[in-house]
């Protein structure tokens, strides 16, 4: 038997400390992501707010906003345009996100982030970014082009989606304390 977004609803209100998809008609438990994954995700959506928010190009989220399209996904960091969704739903978003981001935890395979990546950009979505803090690369995807491989030193820009917005790689990983 297929699980629906109501389940869904539902063992997330029974269970609101686990993070849970629904993908292919399962429920999918989010493992935590580990603290330096989770940092490096912050700090990614920080700069993208930084740069949205004051411009109101749109609405950046984190790792709890859930999008319902062919599955019900949650990528680590996502941002819509404000002229695709003027206000924020109550519930999930029923419309891809613009921009979407994963970032690699140590319990994540390569593989099915791509994979996840690959499902928002066949739903809609224009960009999609991996971010990998065990080799330090920013991979970028979009719809029926080569991935562009980004490294410490290379600016990550996504004209398309964001026209004036530029990050360093560097920039993006945790800092180091002395």
């Amino acid at each position: 038997m297929a699980l629906t977004v109501k389940d869904l609803e539902t063992l997330q209100a029974q269970h609101s400390d686990y993070r849970l998809e629904l993908v292919d008609g399962k429920i999918i438990v989010m493992s935590p992501s580990g603290y330096e994954s989770d940092e490096v995700a912050f700090r990614v959506g920080g700069k993208l707010w930084n740069w949205v928010e004051p411009r109101q190009l749109g609405r950046v989220t984190g790792s709890s906003a859930g999008f319902n399209l062919a599955n019900t996904r949650a990528p680590d960091v996502a941002f819509v345009r404000a002229d695709r969704l003027p206000q924020a739903p109550r519930g999930y978003a029923t419309i891809p996100p613009d921009l979407m981001v994963e970032v690699k935890s140590p319990t994540d395979s390569v593989e099915e982030l791509r994979a996840k990546i690959d499902e928002f950009l066949a739903q809609g979505t224009a960009v999609g970014i991996l971010v990998n803090p065990d080799d330090h690369t920013v991979t970028v995807y979009r719809l029926s082009q080569a991935p562009v491989m980004l490294r410490d030193g290379e600016l990550l820009t996504v004209p398309d989606v964001l026209p004036g917005w530029e990050v360093p790689i560097a920039e993006l990983w945790s800092p180091v304390f002395e």
